[in-house]
């Protein structure tokens, strides 16, 4: 009698540790990178293993995988003669035969094992890590690599032989999970998340990012026949006239071609002496114009605009001809709405 209620205890043992291995091995997929970081960051020790395990996800699984099925195993081998036989006590009072008195105490052991185990050392703890993936990887990680650190040999020779299969089969194993997402599936979560009423877009920003990463140069850059120019030698006196009349503060110089040439600011020529007003802008004072093709994409223009430190680009078509002007601050309007010259008039 007391080596069965042994076995009951060993039980108990075996599904705790069934349910250790499935928690970790859920936790460690599902912990978010994002939030386990900043904690790693902050010097917290049990976030940095959080994170190693994360970054060896197939080391942890294997380990998880092989803690599961050992105790799987052992369950049943352990609790089944201890149950059968206690519950051949009671089934004894029915006067069965022997034979079928063994049978139903086996299917009973078999039935209630399964449920045990099914529930207490598999559905539970599953549920707890998804329900709270980063808490459970910073509870479970450290036990987990303890473990893979003592058991390495098997741990690794298991991990390379499933990997061989994996590539026999044209799949290259990953090491890692997966913490990043394309911006198809960003743009997915936002959208769940706004429906499930978690975020909010008010201002419209987050739509616009996503809509921003979807245009083209030709589909914001200004046409020729819609902007206001001067020719390249206009004078301060042509600029500040521009200015008062039409309330912009940068405007693109074209030669005899109405090709662009280069643009002023009203900075470049407000502090020019009284006798240069009359004269042409100095070419030193004339800003250049980088050149974009309009099939590319509007993230790209900006970047290049960024790193040349201008303002405007002229965009061309396959040919090679001129089809407008990009402007930076039509790139930050297609992210954050309208953005109002300083210099233009309100009307």
């Amino acid at each position: 009698m007391t080596t069965d209620w042994w076995g009951i205890a060993w039980l108990a043992i075996l599904l705790l540790f069934n349910a250790f291995f499935v928690a970790a091995e859920f936790a460690v997929i599902s912990a978010r990178r994002s939030q386990i970081e900043p904690l790693a960051e902050a010097g917290s020790r049990s976030a940095r293993t959080a994170l190693w395990a994360m970054e060896h996800a197939t080391l942890m699984l294997a380990t998880s995988q092989l803690g599961i099925t050992v105790c799987s195993l052992l369950i049943l081998n352990v609790s089944e003669p201890a149950i059968h036989h206690l519950l051949e006590i009671p089934l004894e009072l029915t006067h069965w035969p022997e034979e079928v008195i063994g049978g139903v105490a086996f299917g009973i052991t078999l039935l209630l094992v399964s449920f045990l185990h099914v529930v207490l050392g598999e559905m539970v703890p599953k549920n707890i890590s998804f329900s709270v993936p980063d808490r459970a990887a910073l509870v479970l990680a450290t036990p987990l690599v303890f473990v893979a650190t003592v058991l390495r040999p098997i741990i690794v020779a298991l991990n390379g032989t499933a990997n061989g299969v994996l590539r026999l089969f044209r799949v290259e194993p990953k090491n890692e999970a997966t913490s990043i997402y394309t911006l198809d599936e960003v743009q997915t979560i936002v959208a769940q998340s706004q429906a499930e009423g978690v975020l909010v877009d008010r201002s419209g920003a987050l739509t616009a990012a996503f809509e921003f990463t979807e245009k083209k140069v030709q589909d914001v850059a200004v046409g020729m026949d819609q902007l206001i120019t001067l020719p390249e030698d206009a004078s301060p006196a042509d600029v500040e006239r521009a200015v008062a009349q039409h309330g912009f503060s940068r405007y693109v110089l074209v030669d005899e071609d109405g090709e662009p040439t280069g643009y002023l600011h009203l900075k470049d020529v407000i502090d020019l002496d009284d006798d240069e007003f009359a004269e042409p802008v100095p070419p030193k004072r004339i800003r250049q114009l980088v050149s974009v093709f309009r099939g590319t994409e509007l993230e790209d223009a900006l970047a290049i605009l960024r790193r040349s430190g201008l303002h405007l680009a002229r965009a061309f078509d396959e040919n090679g001809r001129t089809r407008g002007v990009l402007f930076l601050e039509d790139i930050i309007e297609e992210l954050v709405g309208e953005v109002q010259d300083a210099t233009r008039r309100r009307r």
